[in-house]
């Protein structure tokens, strides 16, 4: 079994910051990319940023600039930083792992629960 755990997550007004992070735990043998998405009332679940196993990252270009995603590949965590935030990152956040587990041949997508981020003021 895999779980990814968010938290950081709350209400900020517009221009502050917001620090979410997840930590994947479970019977993993390798994670090979991990990131975050979100998804807003109505609207599909996007790619917010991600970063691979070996420190290579991409971010949505509605965020460049503002967000910076991090990784502990010994912890199994990911990190997203948020500044200046606008009210149109309100959504929720979704943390997400490409993984194999322990007695597989497939890797997969593992989700967390997610968490709210709230931008208004």
């Amino acid at each position: 079994q895999v779980q990814l755990v968010e938290s950081g997550g709350g209400l900020v007004q517009p221009g502050g910051s917001l620090r979410l992070s997840c930590t994947a735990s479970g019977d993993i043998f390798s994670i090979y990319a991990m990131g975050w998405y979100r998804q807003a009332p109505g609207k599909q679940r996007d790619l917010v940023a991600r970063v691979s196993s070996t420190g290579s990252t991409n971010y949505a270009d509605s965020v460049k600039g503002r967000f910076t995603v991090s990784r502990d590949n010994a912890k199994n965590t990911v990190d997203l930083q948020m500044n200046s935030l606008k009210p149109e990152d309100t959504a929720v956040y979704y943390c997400n792992g490409d993984l194999l587990r322990y007695g597989s041949s497939r890797r997969g997508d593992y989700w967390g629960q997610g968490t709210q981020v709230t931008v208004h003021s």
